[in-house]
């Protein structure tokens, strides 16, 4: 299968157990997904063929079913549903489960590794912009989505939001979620993609290996916004307004 002229969101979308590849090349599928299949390659400094090679073999194998399996056709208030129940819940545990091993590591081995304060410093940086981001979800964009399903469903019109237009929250939360982007380059920079050193005890390993997991799973979580739900809120809100007219 040829990619020359895709992007990597597309890809992501029509084959999800492609993710996999890009997750473990360092390719953007998340928030910069948009980006053309060549371009994203070369920016993650990986041969276009190599990497064509692989994804070929990913869809061709039992294991282009992986993933998490939605489409654009997936019913919105189901994605929702599976964005909070898995990604929002496993990411505020994860939060409340790495701080204090975070603290921990930090106070017996930042002497020796002073790049653990600058990851701590991060990693909290990281929750302040996760935690209120994820609560504006479920508390204001998501309801409205619902409704809007609703809307479409029964072609009825929506009243207008008090935000304007569902872009405006789309937006933000967009811009949110390259803000974590970029602290999460920078923790995978400084930890040199999360390679424990020799002298690293039980607990520093684990704290490496939480963190990646975590990382993994919100690109995932992003993913699924950018790419599938927060398209299909800006349809969905441009056919309730022609219901109107």
């Amino acid at each position: 299968m040829e990619f020359e002229n895709k992007t990597i969101r597309e890809i992501a979308l029509e084959s999800p157990g492609t993710t996999r590849v890009f997750e473990e090349l360092k390719i953007d599928y998340c928030c910069g997904g948009s980006v053309n299949f060549k371009d994203a390659c070369e920016k993650a400094n990986v041969s276009p063929g190599d990497v064509a090679a692989r994804i070929n073999e990913i869809i061709s194998s039992s294991v282009a079913s992986a993933g998490d399996g939605f489409s654009e056709h997936t019913s919105p208030s189901k994605l929702i549903k599976y964005i909070v129940d898995k990604h929002h819940v496993f990411s505020k545990a994860e939060i409340e489960r790495l701080t204090p091993l975070m603290e921990k590591v930090a106070y017996k081995h930042g002497g020796s590794h002073p790049e653990l304060l600058q990851l701590k410093d991060l990693f909290y940086e990281l929750n302040e912009e996760l935690l209120p981001h994820m609560q504006k979800e479920e508390n204001v964009l998501f309801p409205y989505i619902r409704n809007l399903e609703v809307s479409e469903l029964t072609n009825t019109a929506m009243p207008r939001p008090p935000f304007g237009t569902v872009q405006n929250p789309i937006r933000m939360m967009n811009a949110e979620h390259e803000s974590a982007g970029a602290i999460l380059h920078k923790m995978r920079d400084l930890t040199d993609d999360y390679t424990a050193p020799a002298d690293a005890c039980p607990s520093f390993r684990a704290l490496y290996f939480g963190l990646e997991e975590h990382e993994k799973d919100l690109h995932r979580h992003i993913h699924l916004e950018n790419n599938i739900l927060f398209p299909m809120a800006l349809e969905m809100e441009i056919k309730s307004a022609e219901a109107v007219a």
